[in-house]
């Protein structure tokens, strides 16, 4: 499961509504091995596009150096839809390198008719997608 804090997932939801129509992305870092996500660090997609994201690599190498300078890891890794259902795509699957990361997905599609997004979460080891609960805090 994963927990965060409502101003968390008010951020993640902000950033996908901001950049629609492309995908935003981005990672939420925590202390390592706490499994605890509390910094958040929007991303840009560096292909600017509607229908993929792709982290620009000198900015994920700037990031990765951070968080090991702080003892953090990414603990949230999220991106956006802009026209299908939060769920990963096959180039998802093949981007999803953190095992003990959760993949966050957002829609900012109405696939479902429940309304604008969806939020979901994810575990995706060695290509298989488990989709978890997501639970909404006010603070750890």
């Amino acid at each position: 499961m994963l927990t965060i804090t409502q101003d968390l997932y008010d951020r993640i939801v902000a950033h996908a509504r901001a950049d629609h129509p492309d995908e935003a992305c981005g990672v939420i870092a925590g202390p390592e091995g706490s499994g605890r996500p509390e910094r958040f660090i929007p991303m840009l997609n560096a292909a600017r596009s509607p229908t993929f994201y792709e982290f620009d690599s000198t900015d994920l190498l700037k990031l990765y150096r951070e968080m090991d300078d702080r003892d953090e890891e990414p603990v949230v890794i999220y991106h956006s839809h802009t026209a299908t259902e939060a769920y990963p795509s096959r180039t998802d699957l093949t981007y999803a390198s953190e095992p003990g990361a959760h993949y966050v997905l957002v829609s900012t599609a109405d696939t479902d008719g429940a309304g604008p997004f969806q939020f979901r979460s994810y575990r995706i080891v060695d290509g298989q997608v488990t989709e978890e609960d997501v639970r909404v805090v006010q603070a750890y």
